[in-house]
């Protein structure tokens, strides 16, 4: 899904969030807008369902209708990872995890989380049905299946483990990607468990091949497992690039805050329905199928974009938890609400964040 971040010179962030609360954009119903922007964003695996926000944008038409041109691509297995191509500069944004910006921080480039679309890694421990796997306390002597070696999938899987004193030197970790590949390693035995996210965890259970042995998909399994608010799916850029092009990033946000507004108030099925064919039905799923997933985990997706009050926090001790270096990574520079708060004001909706919860 993605992978570590790569170490690069650091960039300025400081002044971010005074920039950030004091911009506003004019948007492409205003006829003041005398052209609209082109952002490009690379997503960690399009078609996954934690990632659908990014899709359903497109598909009902938001980016247009808030003022922004949006190129979509996809990271693919092997391939250079959203928020590398970010940081490098092949895209202008990542639909990425907010744990990158921690990661990216801590070896000396600044990235900023803009937007956060989702308050739980959306993930599941599937484990195979002659596993023994129950918990992380049975993660001894096992292969775990991970997205990709050194990847946010990696390091959840450590922390589980280090919180029930398994090292990382006790169990081995395969990389097996996700859909077809993820379940390959399930039926031929190579991993006894993969840590996976819908639509692969629907195929897998309809195939009678693996049950869900821990859930993160959901906020209430996610804060028992890793001990509180864990925001996952988000939009992360450049410090530098963000200050640069201010208003369009404040489109990108109020297209996607627009978005989380729909999935709050519609139904998996509308949610299916609104995103291309290929994404729900396919040879490893069916439409029924991804629909009732969806109905299970939707509740990952956060109505207003707006990072969980803690979650920052609870990321970050899980990072110093599994031995990264984080003396260098300052809380407060690694996202802002500013741009999500004058989203919500232009629907019509007003928040408010707690100070845990409110850089910039």
């Amino acid at each position: 899904m993605f992978r570590r971040a790569i170490t690069v010179a650091a960039v300025g962030a400081l002044a971010l969030g005074a920039a950030a609360c004091s911009s506003s954009s004019t948007h492409s119903t205003s006829p003041g807008k005398a052209s609209m922007p082109t952002v490009s964003i690379m997503v960690g695996g399009i078609d996954k369902q934690i990632y659908l926000p990014y899709q359903l944008a497109q598909s009902l038409g938001f980016y247009k209708k808030y003022g922004v041109k949006v190129q979509l691509s996809t990271e693919t297995n092997g391939g250079v990872g959203a928020e590398d191509a970010m940081a490098s500069g092949q895209v202008d944004m990542a639909g990425a995890w907010y744990i990158h910006t921690i990661d990216f921080q801590a070896k000396g480039k600044n990235v900023i989380d803009v937007v956060q679309l989702s308050g739980a890694p959306g993930e599941r421990e599937m484990c195979g049905m002659k596993s023994g796997v129950h918990s992380a306390a049975d993660f001894k002597g096992k292969t775990l299946g991970v997205t990709d070696l050194g990847s946010g999938t990696d390091e959840l899987t450590q922390f589980l483990a280090a919180q029930k004193g398994i090292s990382h030197s006790q169990y081995h970790t395969l990389a097996v990607g996700a859909g077809a590949t993820a379940i390959a390693a399930i039926q031929r035995n190579a991993a006894q468990c993969v840590m996976t996210t819908q639509p692969t965890v629907g195929a897998l259970e309809s195939k009678n091949l693996a049950y869900s042995a821990l859930d993160l998909a959901t906020t209430t399994g996610a804060t028992t497992a890793l001990g509180g608010s864990w925001p996952a799916a988000g939009v992360l850029a450049l410090s530098s690039w963000v200050n640069s092009h201010q208003a369009a990033v404040q489109d990108v946000v109020d297209a996607l805050v627009a978005t989380m507004h729909w999935i709050a108030t519609h139904s998996a099925a509308d949610i299916a329905n609104a995103l291309p064919q290929q994404f729900v039905s396919n040879p490893t799923i069916t439409k029924a199928q991804y629909i009732a997933g969806l109905t299970t985990d939707k509740g990952q997706f956060l109505p207003d974009g707006i990072m969980p009050a803690g979650g920052p926090k609870t990321v970050y001790a899980m990072e110093k938890l599994i031995g990264v270096d984080t003396t260098k990574v300052n809380l407060a520079t690694t996202f802002t609400n500013s741009y999500a708060i004058q989203a919500n004001k232009l629907e019509g909706t007003q928040v408010t964040t707690s100070p845990a919860g409110a850089a910039g």
